[in-house]
């Protein structure tokens, strides 16, 4: 039976199919898809069991949704889903994802040129056929050209963001992990290393009945083509487009399988090698010597027989983790168990956030953190800024609320602006006021890369400034970030004592985990935020901590592990 996280990626989809058929993001169509789904994500109780009337009780949920999800619920679809899945199949919907694409364009090359697909789409673009229709030109025919090439759309082997993979995935695992004869469920491959994009979904089922599985499998309602059926495997395609192949093993073999599909083809080899350098074999099913086996239970039993420290599955990619795991010298990595607080909140004071003040710092108080800064959206963000003085009432608030929660320190912060020249919010002496100031990138982001340096390092400059937030302001797979001298923000990072944001929203993950591990290398301190608009979103720093996992990042680079008094010294002490 669909979950919640099912019943929510079934609203956003509606939303951007929707999208396309009334040809504007800000249809009421569209806005009312969004707004359930935003509510359903913040029920805690299962929606499957709910009649029509509960529904509609969700804030969001009108009566026509509330009907959808019952039909989604009860069938695995719904009609007018599949409507628009016919009207506008994966193919199509990928052009989606391209800025400069929005609806009217896309139905109007689709109309003029018959571009039903990406490979369409290149080829228009290489008989220069985009520049002739109204509205476009040669420039925008050249943005489109760049962003495809910039989106890693170019090539025949495209891969999903890791944003629409991993729900798919959490959700097949728990309802895979319910079938009788199941004991263990785990996503494998480059989506368990935690990537960016994934080609696919590889899951490992340890169950004594394999055909049960397999026949769950072929029969799910997300699949619309079985592309392999076997007594152990079953390969589908989802409406989505993505491949999600499932394997059962032996519950005896469910370590050294899932060893075996998680980590990189680079990582596997070297193990196999360094297996065999003492006379032994390894593969899916267990570290053999001759014909017989010696572990294949767990992973952990695997690494200790080949001699190394327990690798965990970010770091699986042979970048030196394994010559690291064998003198017993890896990092203590940081750990969502060791994070003390959030450094990046919104509230509905933000035109953007969904949650009030209160419901936001009693959720932080729920995860038991020590600290939370509240960092709502400066005033040169047009839309969904706040004014000094909307921004004096809301640390008078925010005070007022501190003084009723002794337990955690609530900063008084802000989410600054960073301009086309590196200005910020606000005058100086204003900005000084808050305890806690994210600089972020929020517009301009075609100037050239130099440009984009300069007006970065100009914010950093400026004392106000704790943190520099989602380094390059991409979503991954829809728009590119910023281009910038990584080295030149990395070394003024250093300088200044700013430190840099691990965003742990799914569609940012930034900075990316390869600057990560440069800006531990260069002792830059790391703050992981979860940039959360609504109590539901709190989730996001277990991204966060998998992506400084895999940037190799210890506890110790951190700063919001550390104890509420250290922290708050830390914060201060660039303001002083």
């Amino acid at each position: 039976m669909p979950t919640n996280r099912d019943v929510v990626a079934f609203l956003y989809e509606m939303a951007r199919l929707t999208t396309l058929a009334e040809e504007s993001p800000q249809s009421f169509k569209v806005r009312a898809y969004e707004n359930a789904a935003h509510g359903v994500e913040g029920t805690p109780s299962p929606v499957e069991v709910m009649t029509v009337a509960e529904l509609t009780a969700i804030k969001g949920v009108g009566r026509s949704i509330a009907e959808k999800i019952r039909e989604f619920v009860e069938t695995g679809s719904a009609r007018k889903l599949d409507e628009l899945r016919g009207e506008y199949p994966p193919p199509f919907m990928e052009l989606t994802k391209i800025p400069g694409l929005g609806p009217k364009t896309l139905k109007l090359i689709r109309r003029e040129l018959g571009v039903e697909n990406l490979d369409d789409l290149n080829r228009a673009i290489a008989l220069e056929q985009l520049r002739e229709l109204p509205g476009l030109g040669k420039t925008s025919e050249e943005k489109v050209a760049r962003a495809i090439e910039r989106l890693g759309l170019h090539g025949k082997d495209r891969r999903t963001p890791i944003a629409e993979a991993l729900p798919m995935a959490r959700s097949l695992c728990e309802q895979l992990g319910a079938i009788e004869g199941v004991e263990s469920v785990q996503y494998c491959g480059s989506l368990r290393r935690f990537t960016e994009t994934v080609g696919d979904i590889d899951i490992t089922v340890a169950t004594s009945d394999a055909a049960a599985v397999m026949g769950f499998v072929e029969r799910h309602p997300s699949g619309v083509e079985v592309i392999g059926a076997g007594e152990t495997k079953t390969s589908i395609v989802t409406a989505t487009g993505i491949q999600v192949d499932v394997r059962a093993v032996e519950p005896s073999q469910f370590g050294a399988a899932i060893l075996y599909f998680t980590g990189s083809k680079a990582h596997n080899v070297a193990l196999r090698q360094r297996a065999i350098s003492d006379g032994r074999l390894l593969n899916e099913y267990g570290l053999f010597e001759g014909d017989d086996l010696i572990v294949s239970e767990t992973e952990e039993e695997v690494y200790e027989a080949l001699g190394l420290q327990f690798i965990p599955p970010p770091l699986r990619e042979n970048t030196g983790e394994i010559e690291a795991a064998s003198r017993s010298s890896l990092p203590e990595l940081i750990t969502v168990e060791a994070i003390r607080g959030d450094l990046h909140y919104h509230t509905d004071r933000s035109g953007d956030g969904r949650s009030s003040l209160e419901q936001m710092v009693g959720a932080a108080v729920d995860r038991g953190y020590e600290y939370v800064a509240i960092t709502d959206h400066g005033e040169d963000l047009a839309i969904n800024g706040s004014s000094a003085e909307e921004m004096i009432a809301h640390r008078d608030a925010i005070r007022e609320l501190g003084a009723r929660n002794p337990g955690i320190s609530i900063l008084f912060g802000c989410e600054l602006n960073i301009g086309p020249e590196g200005a910020l919010d606000y005058d100086p002496e204003f900005r000084m006021g808050f305890d806690w100031c994210v600089a972020s990138v929020h517009s301009h982001f075609d100037l050239p890369q130099a440009r984009q340096t300069e007006r970065i390092l100009t914010a950093l400059a400026d004392p106000s400034v704790s943190v520099l937030g989602h380094l390059t302001g991409r979503y991954i797979g829809r728009r590119p970030g910023i281009e910038i001298d990584v080295d030149a923000v990395l070394e003024a990072l250093s300088i200044t004592g700013v430190a840099l944001e691990v965003n742990g929203a799914l569609q940012r993950l930034d900075a990316a985990s390869e600057v990560v591990r440069k800006a531990v290398d260069a002792g830059v301190k790391l703050v992981i935020s979860t940039d959360s608009h609504h109590t539901s979103e709190l989730v996001r720093m277990e991204y966060g901590v998998l992506t400084a996992q895999r940037g190799w990042a210890p506890v110790s680079s951190v700063a919001n592990a550390l104890p509420r008094k250290e922290f708050l010294e830390w914060a201060a002490s660039r303001r002083s």
